[in-house]
C-alpha cells in the first residue's frame, strides 16, 4: 500500500468518524469471510459501516477525528453508524451469533466506552420503537374518552 493510498484511506476515515455517533471496535479473528458478510450485509441495510483497518490507520484516523482515550491493538474491525443505538443492536446481535467476534470498546457519543456500553445500548428500544411508545402514549387520554362516551352512550340507550 503507498503512501497516497494510505492518506486517501486516513481522509475518508476521518470524515466518517467525525460525522458518526458511535465507532466499535470488535476483535473478528477465527471468524470465516462468509460470516464478516453477513454482518456487513446487515450494517449496510441499516445505514451503518463496517471496514477492517491497518491499527495504525485507524489510530491516525480516530485522533483526526478527535476520538481518543482507546488503544487500538491486535486485530480489529471497525463498526460505525449515526445512530449509536442501531451501530450497538447490529454488533451485540452479531457477538451473541459468533462466539468469536467480540466487543473490545467503543465511542459512543464521541466518549471513550466499554463492551458493557455498547451492549446496554443495544437493549434500548431504537427510534421507530420510541416514536410507537410515544405515539400510544398520546392516543391514552383519546381512546379512553372515547370508551367513556360509547359506555355512556350504551347505558342511555338500556
Amino acid at each position: 500500500m503507498t503512501k497516497t493510498q494510505k492518506a486517501e484511506i486516513i481522509e475518508v476515515l476521518s470524515n466518517e468518524f467525525k460525522v458518526a455517533q458511535s465507532v466499535i471496535l470488535c476483535d473478528y479473528k477465527g471468524l470465516t469471510v462468509s460470516s464478516l458478510e453477513s454482518l456487513r450485509n446487515v450494517a449496510r441495510l441499516k445505514d451503518t459501516k463496517v471496514q477492517v483497518v491497518k491499527n495504525t490507520l485507524a489510530t491516525i484516523a480516530l485522533a483526526n477525528a478527535e476520538l481518543n482515550g482507546i488503544v487500538v491493538k491486535d486485530t480489529n474491525i471497525l463498526v460505525w453508524g449515526a445512530d449509536s443505538i442501531t451501530t450497538s443492536k447490529i454488533v451485540a446481535d452479531f457477538a451473541k451469533s459468533n462466539d468469536k467476534f467480540v466487543i473490545k470498546s467503543a465511542y459512543i457519543d464521541r466518549e471513550p466506552s466499554d463492551a458493557a456500553k455498547v451492549e446496554a445500548f443495544a437493549k434500548l428500544p431504537g427510534r421507530n420503537e420510541l416514536l410507537g411508545m410515544l405515539a400510544a402514549t398520546w392516543m391514552a387520554p383519546v381512546a379512553n374518552f372515547t370508551i367513556g362516551l360509547d359506555a355512556l352512550r350504551q347505558k342511555k340507550e338500556a
